[in-house]
């Protein structure tokens, strides 16, 4: 099979997928949808990013409608982390490769050499545009549809993805307390440059509250942090 006819094959899956998702029919801008701007650049074709615009505002409604109905206890700050979990840019990645997007993506010469096709913020936006051409070809039922399929997959675990952030809680608490805002200092660095174990200690003050270990040092300040609550719940603080 040449790139030709992979790249129409890729497209006639998702197109199908599309169809028993939000509805059989035409999809006027499909084509666009899926064209990145390097292509568009080579050929003088019409790329994704206006679609992909469009998109974002179809698919922010459609998940707050979404969680506002399901959600109907839950106050603004909690859903608005919620919808961030749902909508954001590897949520919509991890959507486009379970449906293969990126074969479906036109590139230009010099795009198709590197790794574009798999970047998360290449998908994240191709779903984007998807979801425009899906509103204006379906209307917002169809959209509703496409978008509700796109966050299936995290929707059981939404209560949980939209919990506050262990930093952001911890800068509240010490905060409200009006204590100083918490410091973080890495105290360790572990393993080879390609399988690095950090270990991450957070301050508040000169006082150490807690440590963290995590592959990166967001992630073991995230844990430090999150040690740190615990901490201070001991405490009662």
């Amino acid at each position: 099979m040449n790139e030709v006819e992979a790249l129409a094959a890729a497209r006639a899956a998702l197109l199908a997928h599309l169809e028993a998702t939000a509805g059989p029919g035409p999809i006027a801008r499909f084509e666009e949808a899926l064209t990145h701007p390097s292509f568009a650049n080579e050929t003088g074709q019409i790329d994704n990013q206006r679609l992909e615009f469009l998109g974002d505002s179809v698919l922010g409604l459609c998940v707050s409608e979404l969680l506002a109905t399901s959600h109907a206890q839950a106050d603004e700050g909690k859903l608005t982390r919620m919808r961030s979990a749902l909508v954001n840019a590897e949520a919509l990645a991890a959507w486009a490769r379970k449906h293969e997007l990126g074969a479906s993506l036109a590139f230009g010469r010099g795009a198709k050499l590197g790794s574009e096709r798999e970047q998360t913020n290449v998908l994240a936006d191709a779903a984007e545009a998807l979801v425009a051409a899906v509103y204006e070809a379906r209307g917002l039922d169809g959209a509703r549809a496409l978008v509700r399929d796109i966050v299936a997959e995290r929707l059981d675990r939404v209560e949980e993805l939209g919990a506050a952030d262990p930093k952001s809680a911890l800068q509240e608490r010490v905060q409200a307390r009006g204590m100083p805002a918490p410091t973080y200092r890495v105290a360790e660095v572990r393993g080879l440059p390609h399988a690095q174990t950090f270990t991450v200690e957070v301050l508040v003050g000169e006082h150490p509250l807690g440590r963290g270990e995590g592959r990166s040092k967001r992630l073991a300040e995230r844990d430090a942090a999150a040690h740190a609550l615990a901490t201070l719940a001991t405490v009662g603080a």
